[in-house]
């Protein structure tokens, strides 16, 4: 049994290497009881700001878990900043005990820092990464992911610069531009609800959005823009053995209900 979570691809494409029986976190989160019973147990997600996200982080909170062996992989595109130690920690917090924590080097998705197209051409190895990953869940290895002084003072340069930025800095990040065709796509791949429809055009509220960036990674007319200077403005990714059909089931909140503001 494991649970992911994807915003481009990345972690699903992961998790479909490592087991059959996988649950998606955007959809467990709404689940009752929340216990779960399995040999092995996993997780895999991407880091946001070198941590577990938040949506991850309140079904961890909520879920109980009784097997021998939990697993936890956590994916990012440029510095990890000591995840593994992190996610630990956060699940020793939650009575939760890891018996491996790795890493996978990815493409990085955050449009500020990188460019997509270049991403999309860099070889990380990721089916080695993986294929190792599969070796020691599969032998039941206890492990983790090395973590240096170094990660640690990128995740406290990290915690320090956001510190300085005003609380409601990523409440006006998006903005939608008259490309937007009113497919729905951005309402459907949105873990949290944050897009609706507004006539023949999208609308987002920045209440409970994560910055996962699934909607803007997805928009097929690029009509989703940020409001901060990005790397390639007219790049975007999506793990290019995932389709658009799995996230949206992954991750769609509205079922067969409309999204639609009257």
């Amino acid at each position: 049994m494991l649970f992911y979570f994807t915003a481009t691809g990345n972690s699903l494409y992961v998790a479909k290497q490592l087991d059959d029986d996988r649950i998606s976190i955007a959809q467990a989160i709404h689940d009752k009881g929340k216990k779960y019973t399995a040999d092995k147990i996993g997780v895999v997600c991407p880091i946001f700001g070198h941590e577990v996200p938040e949506l991850v982080r309140e079904f961890l909170r909520e879920a109980e878990f009784e097997t021998d062996y939990f697993y936890m992989i956590l994916t990012y595109g440029n510095r990890h900043g000591g995840a593994a130690e992190l996610a630990q920690r956060m699940l020793e917090g939650f009575g939760i005990h890891p018996a491996y924590m790795n890493v996978v080097l990815m493409a990085d998705n955050f449009l500020p820092g990188f460019d997509m197209e270049e991403q999309k051409r860099t070889d990380k190895k990721v089916d080695v990464q993986i294929a190792r990953i599969r070796e020691d869940i599969g032998g039941r290895v206890t492990f983790l992911s090395p973590v240096t002084d170094t990660d640690r003072a990128a995740h406290q340069e990290f915690l320090d610069r956001s510190a300085k930025m005003p609380k409601e800095a990523f409440n006006h990040i998006y903005r939608i531009t008259e490309e937007c065709i009113g497919c729905g796509i951005c309402t459907k791949v949105c873990p949290k609800k944050c897009f609706r429809m507004e006539g023949q055009k999208s609308a987002w509220d920045p209440a409970g959005c994560m910055m996962c960036m699934a909607c803007i990674h997805a928009c097929p007319m690029t009509a989703i823009q940020m409001r901060i200077p990005e790397r390639n403005p007219k790049a975007r990714y999506r793990n290019e053995n995932i389709s658009i059909c799995e996230i949206v089931d992954a991750n769609n909140q509205w079922g067969e209900e409309l999204p639609v503001s009257l």
